[in-house]
């Protein structure tokens, strides 16, 4: 009896990407024992052609894109990697060569970060091509980093730099100069912070990752601890090629704030903790920048220019409705 196509399917690009409780693809579901005096860390994320990517992006980078803005919410929570499930939903007729290049940029990522596909499933639809990918982490228990716990007084902090994954769309678009395909790269491959996240256990008193805008994301933080923030816009980290277009009036500042697919890390600390927050991310090999802090009153996020003078917010954030 000849083997079905989406059996073969599965054989020849996913199999290869499976580890020990995947049971080779071959049953069900999958077997896994998490790590002794561990707790789950769990985090589902979906990616449309037309919404969370341009339909002619390359596949070997929409694997990894599905991957790290999952680890990303991993990274939120201080959680280290355990494995994936993973959904796919292509039109009929998707070529062999695009399943092959998906799936090598997978197993890149999986070398890199350290973990393997458990399970998922396949299904041809008539509408755009529509990935889905559910993380499994774990973490120390008590330990998870969560949106909720800033209070007033608290210092506003973020890693990497802010305003690149919007910048790296608006290029793919041909709206502004990537010249070194620097902010493209950033749009099409996130950084997920893990060590990061998990440097912060302890210290940190909450987080969550940019993915749909700084000002919006630190409203959520701002909304789960009950209090309000302000911005020093000024002290935002940017890139060089982001700096330079700001500089040059090709994109306002405002713009960078609220544009969303950056994927670092927002988070609530102390002001006496900065000493050991800049020592413990030069350990992980990441720069981070003190950008604000957190005040008593309503969960409004209040953003001032380098004079101190609130300045107009930009576009509003990301949001899927």
């Amino acid at each position: 009896m000849p083997i079905p196509a989406e059996f073969s399917l599965i054989a020849r690009h996913f199999a290869p990407l499976a580890g020990p409780g995947a049971l080779g693809l071959l049953d069900d579901a999958a077997l896994l024992t998490p790590p002794a005096n561990r707790e789950l860390v769990l985090a589902a994320d979906a990616m449309v052609a037309g919404v969370h990517f341009l339909p002619d992006d390359p596949p070997e980078t929409l694997g990894r894109k599905l991957l790290r803005v999952n680890l990303s919410d991993l990274a939120a929570m201080g959680a280290a990697p355990l494995g994936y499930l993973m959904t796919l939903a292509l039109p009929r007729g998707t070529p062999d060569a695009w399943l092959a290049a998906f799936s090598a940029g997978l197993a890149e990522d999986q070398r890199e970060f350290g973990l393997s596909v458990l399970g998922g499933d396949t299904v041809s639809i008539p509408g755009p091509v529509t990935l889905s990918l559910t993380i499994l982490g774990h973490v120390a228990p008590g330990q998870a980093l969560r949106r909720a716990g800033a209070r007033p007084g608290d210092e506003v902090w973020v890693s990497g730099s802010i305003g690149d994954g919007a910048l790296g769309l608006m290029a793919l678009r041909g709206a502004v100069a990537d010249a070194g395909g620097f902010l493209a790269s950033r749009y099409r491959l996130p950084r997920p912070r893990l060590a990061l996240g998990q440097a912060l256990a302890g210290l940190a008193r909450a987080a969550m990752d940019v993915s749909d805008g700084l000002v919006q994301d630190l409203g959520h933080l701002c909304r789960a601890g009950g209090c309000g923030a302000v911005l020093r816009a000024a002290d935002v980290p940017l890139s060089p090629p982001a700096a330079a277009l700001v500089a040059a009036g090709a994109v306002a500042l405002p713009k960078l704030l609220s544009g969303g697919d950056d994927y670092e890390l927002l988070f609530a600390a102390p002001p006496g903790a900065a000493p050991e927050i800049f020592a413990r991310a030069a350990a992980c090999g990441v720069a981070v920048s003190r950008i604000g802090h957190f005040v008593p009153g309503e969960a409004v996020v209040t953003v001032l220019d380098e004079a101190g003078a609130e300045l107009p917010p930009g576009p509003g954030g990301w949001s899927h409705f």
